[in-house]
């Protein structure tokens, strides 16, 4: 999720990076978005809000650090329900199911439910009520000039990378395929795979690591960076992104 303060400028620049963007319509709390829609089914949501929300996290991050990511999203294994059950039984504060839903330009109405941790270090969850092609288009939507195909990694910025690894292990059920530093980088890693992608949970660690730092002071933990599967290395522009850090990386 990408929280913007100009959606059709948001529009019209990620166009220029090479991304097939569509129209998606407004929720019920006024705010409005577009969407990405990659190959392997994974989207990003571009989001703007036409009044304040307080209280609502994304809304704050913009109102108070700019434009840029500020969450992400995963599919549940299971039901919501249950998931969302597990998930509390191992000790971890979720809110939900709740309901939402938006309206697109049509008129044609989509819903879905999501789980929700209060800190953000963990995704939330969502689940699809209406059709998913509807909120997630197949076909040439899924197609850019950029040559991007999917999500290769995210990587999350975190405070207590010991904690949230314990939340990650009790969200996926998985254990971590590396951990460690970066000597002279000045920052903790540790990595989860899921599928194809890599999530890497990265904690600052002394003055070398200024970027991590100031985006936890200014942004709080939570989505930090993504990569895509693409037909060559580059990062893309940030200012073009709207403060999101983006890169392409190539499939090997």
């Amino acid at each position: 999720v990408i929280a913007v303060s100009d959606l059709d400028a948001a529009i019209a620049d990620y166009a220029a990076l090479g991304f097939t963007v569509l129209p998606g319509g407004e929720h019920p709390r006024g705010s409005r978005n577009a969407l990405v829609v990659l190959a392997d089914g994974a989207y990003l949501e571009i989001i703007a809000f036409a009044r304040p929300v307080p209280g609502f996290r994304w809304w704050k991050v913009l109102d108070e650090a700019g434009s840029g990511l500020v969450d992400y999203a995963l599919l549940p294994a299971g039901s919501l329900d249950a998931d969302t059950a597990r998930i509390r039984a191992a000790g971890i504060a979720i809110e939900g199911p709740i309901d939402g839903e938006r309206l697109q330009p049509d008129g044609t109405r989509i819903a879905w439910r999501s789980s929700r941790p209060p800190e953000p270090d963990i995704p939330f969850l969502c689940e699809d009520v209406t059709p998913r092609a509807l909120r997630v288009p197949e076909g040439k939507a899924r197609r850019h000039a950029n040559g991007v195909t999917g999500v290769a990694g995210i990587t999350v910025a975190v405070r207590d990378l010991a904690a949230s690894v314990a939340r990650y292990k009790a969200l996926t059920g998985q254990e971590p395929i590396a951990t460690g530093a970066v000597p002279g980088l000045g920052f903790g890693l540790v990595q989860f795979r899921l599928g194809r992608q890599m999530l890497s949970l990265a904690e600052p660690r002394g003055d070398a690591c200024e970027g991590l730092t100031r985006h936890l002071g200014r942004r709080g933990q939570g989505a930090y960076a993504i990569s895509f599967y693409g037909p060559a290395d580059r990062c893309l522009d940030r200012a073009l992104a709207h403060g999101a850090r983006l890169e392409i990386v190539r499939a090997l």
